[in-house]
């Protein structure tokens, strides 16, 4: 891949990709903590409560399903000028969601926000891979991957400080005042001389837009583990439908948006299937550990969002550990590496009792976190190593993906699975009543003793969704074997 420098080094490069990175992952979450604001101020009533959950759907819908083909589309034409563009229709976006009126307004707009910024992701890989030397890509890697879980991570926080001292609709219009500032760095990206041969391919464009949105529908559906509704099943079948039609029409294209050599390549197709699985892990441990602390810990909100914390912050800097080891260890290793770390710390989680504290709280969520943010390079890397170099970002791309959709997967089993389990576990346990002639003091005791019962019975479902989030990362070290050595 040839590039013409603009005269900016790679760090300044790579520091302007990775803050146009950071600021659309906040947006990926910052919506959380504004929600009861949006609701009194749009009057959404609490009944529509499930409508209200497409405000954040919505964005990572859009932003993982526009992706792929967004990243195509800049290594077709060139990536300054895409990524230029995806910014100006994430501010457009950003725009219209401050100026919301309703709830369909607000998940338009939000749709529409998630095109742009999804983008960011992998031509911000791309370039800085293009833009550093062999020896500190990975590190590059590192730090695109450290900004973009940073900025998911402290998007809660990030958006109820803004509500607490502003409103709801300043989260929105201070992306204006973010972007503006990227964009005033854009022209010092540098420009990749565009291939005369490269070609769009629209038809796989659409097919892979329309197979990844069913799929992600029928994924998110917690009626597909409880196996109430045929829509899941449904949806997936389609979704799959139009995944084997896709496969079809890339097989016959001579500049198909997904080369059919990709899935011939073991590394890339075992650093997406390990991708997924850490996502599902990741997913489900991000949201047992605060609902275990505000529940059956007895735990102030606060305090729970304060534990998460300690995980959560440990992932960028994993992220940017890793892309340091990967030129000396492999991507293997790395990534062997980092899922150690994860199932060590949610093994010894899942053994939390209902009186745990510190030390071993914060060694095992940061043990946890470290080992989540080591994985990030080295599975991208293996991924981008399969490929030709101009079709780096729809690489970059589809590993995004993978971990979107097993993330999406694993919400959707912990729904699901997670009510089945308590009830069987709760089975028998009533709220006792007072019985005639009854002292008070022994009801109040058989009160008390009750509580504590379902506290433990709520404890083991916990305990047993760690152990479920260990697994899949157990799991997780068997596929990255099959990614194979590096190419040195």
């Amino acid at each position: 891949m040839t590039f013409h420098s603009t005269g900016a080094s790679p760090p300044v490069v790579l520091s302007i990709v990775a803050l146009g990175v950071f600021i659309t992952a906040l947006d990926q979450t910052v919506v959380v903590t504004a929600l009861p604001s949006i609701m009194v101020d749009l009057k959404i009533p609490i009944s529509r409560l499930d409508h209200v959950a497409w405000i954040i759907t919505a964005y990572l819908l859009g932003y993982t399903v526009a992706m792929p083909v967004i990243g195509r589309l800049s290594e077709v034409f060139e990536y300054r000028l895409v990524y230029g563009a995806s910014l100006g229709v994430f501010s457009i976006g950003s725009v219209l969601v401050a100026m919301s009126t309703s709830l369909e307004w607000a998940v338009t707009a939000r749709l529409i926000q998630a095109v742009g910024g999804g983008a960011t992701v992998p031509i911000g890989m791309a370039i800085a891979v293009g833009v550093m030397p062999p020896a500190h890509r990975g590190w590059a890697l590192g730090v695109i991957g450290a900004a973009a879980e940073a900025g998911a991570m402290l998007g809660p926080a990030y958006g109820g400080a803004i509500v607490e001292f502003w409103n709801w609709r300043g989260i929105f219009w201070l992306n204006l005042l973010q972007s503006a500032v990227v964009f005033m760095g854009i022209h010092w990206l540098p420009q990749r001389v565009r291939h005369e041969s490269s070609r769009m391919d629209y038809l796989g464009g659409a097919l892979l837009i329309a197979a990844l949105t069913v799929l992600s529908l029928g994924l998110s559906r917690g009626s597909l583990f409880a196996g109430s509704s045929p829509v899941p099943f449904a949806l997936i079948v389609v979704g799959l439908g139009l995944a084997v039609a896709l496969v079809v029409v890339e097989r016959r294209r001579e500049h198909s948006l997904v080369p059919p050599i990709l899935f011939r390549s073991w590394g890339f197709v075992a650093a997406n299937v390990t991708q997924i699985l850490v996502g599902g892990s990741l997913i489900i441990t991000l949201v047992t550990v605060p609902l275990m602390a505000n529940t059956v810990m007895g735990k102030q909100p606060s305090e729970g969002a304060f534990w998460l914390l300690r995980l959560t912050m440990a992932i960028p800097a994993g992220a940017m550990i890793g892309g340091l080891l990967l030129r000396r260890l492999g991507s293997r290793q790395v990534t062997t590496v980092g899922l150690l770390f994860v199932v060590l710390g949610l093994w010894l989680v899942s053994r939390w009792d209902l009186g745990v504290g510190d030390p071993q709280l914060t060694w095992h969520l940061v043990a946890s976190g470290f080992g989540f943010g080591l994985v990030v390079a080295p599975l991208t890397a293996k991924a981008l190593d399969s490929v030709a170099e101009d079709y780096r970002s729809t690489v970059a791309a589809l590993v995004v993906v993978s971990r979107m959709l097993g993330m999406t997967l694993g919400v959707a089993a912990l729904s699901a699975w997670g009510v089945e389990q308590f009830q069987v576990f709760t089975t028998g346990l009533e709220l006792p009543l007072p019985e005639p002639g009854e002292v008070m003091e022994v009801y109040r005791s058989r009160v008390v003793e009750n509580q504590q019962r379902l506290n433990q019975a709520g404890l083991w479902l916990f305990q047993n969704f760690l152990r479920v989030a260990a697994g899949l990362a157990m799991i997780g070290i068997l596929s990255a074997q099959a990614m194979g050595r590096d190419h040195r």
